[in-house]
């Protein structure tokens, strides 16, 4: 990583900040990417010099597309973007306004198709990029149909788009994280009971999967492993997987009231 630089999208917080740092840490330099621009800036000083916000709303597509001759601008370079940002609603779809079921697919899916369009001809020869999607996009999880359905599309474009990133030299490769402990999860109760039937993971565990994904230049990597395993078989075969989904669901409700108890006994 020594010298190079990464645009990260969602990087004030949680998965985002923490491939930013471990970037740095590994002797890089990041583009961080956010809509509130305080807390953004915040981010970058604790980061330090070798970090730069770069506040904007992934929905405007006219800031996305200039952003990667901004960040080129800034630092001279673009070695790899990690399209992060993300946006989920939980709950059934008749429950919200077809504007919100909207947004989750343009943050979602949207805005890294147009990020990545707009930093191919800026990356250089041997970068990558890596989509942030879900093992949600491989399984899809009830009471997050659209988040899922988002999520399933980012993988099929990190995969097909890899054949042209290729022509480029430069790797196209995707990271599916089941729960990770940070504020994107939310209300713990609003969470379907089968997501939490699967290990938490953290923002760092997360940011390491990113980190081999770029140094091995991985296709697909699901995080924990055995989840990844699970989600394939429940997808290619859907009778299993409603065999096992009430098991997984009194799994996922037990563990939910362990986090919340420890949750309530640390404050």
């Amino acid at each position: 990583m020594q010298g190079k630089v990464a645009i990260v999208t969602g990087a004030s917080t949680g998965i985002g900040l923490a491939v930013a740092r471990m970037w740095v840490a590994r002797g890089g330099f990041v583009a961080l990417v956010a809509r509130t621009a305080s807390k953004l800036e915040d981010a970058a000083r604790s980061i330090g010099a070798s970090a730069a916000a770069f506040p904007l709303d992934v929905l405007d597509f006219a800031a996305l597309q200039a952003l990667p001759g901004r960040v080129e601008g800034r630092f001279g370079r673009l070695d790899v973007l990690v399209n992060n940002a993300g946006l989920n609603h939980r709950g059934e779809i008749g429950n919200f306004e077809p504007s919100q079921l909207a947004d989750i697919v343009t943050t979602n899916l949207t805005a890294p198709i147009v990020l990545t369009r707009a930093a191919l001809p800026h990356i250089q020869k041997g970068g990558s990029v890596i989509q942030l999607a879900s093992i949600a996009g491989m399984v899809p999880v009830p009471g997050e149909a659209t988040y899922s359905a988002s999520k399933a599309g980012l993988r099929a474009f990190a995969r097909a788009v890899a054949y042209e990133m290729e022509e480029r030299g430069i790797h196209s490769g995707c990271v599916c994280p089941g729960p990770v402990d940070t504020g994107f999860l939310g209300d713990l109760e609003s969470v379907p009971d089968i997501v939490l039937s699967q290990p938490m993971i953290t923002a760092e565990d997360v940011a390491e999967g990113v980190m081999r994904c770029i140094d091995e230049r991985v296709d697909e990597i699901a995080l924990p492993r055995r989840s990844g395993r699970l989600a394939t078989m429940a997808y290619l075969m859907p009778d299993f997987a409603k065999r096992i989904r009430p098991v997984l669901e009194k799994r996922g409700a037990r563990n939910k009231q362990a986090i919340l108890a420890r949750r309530r006994s640390a404050s």
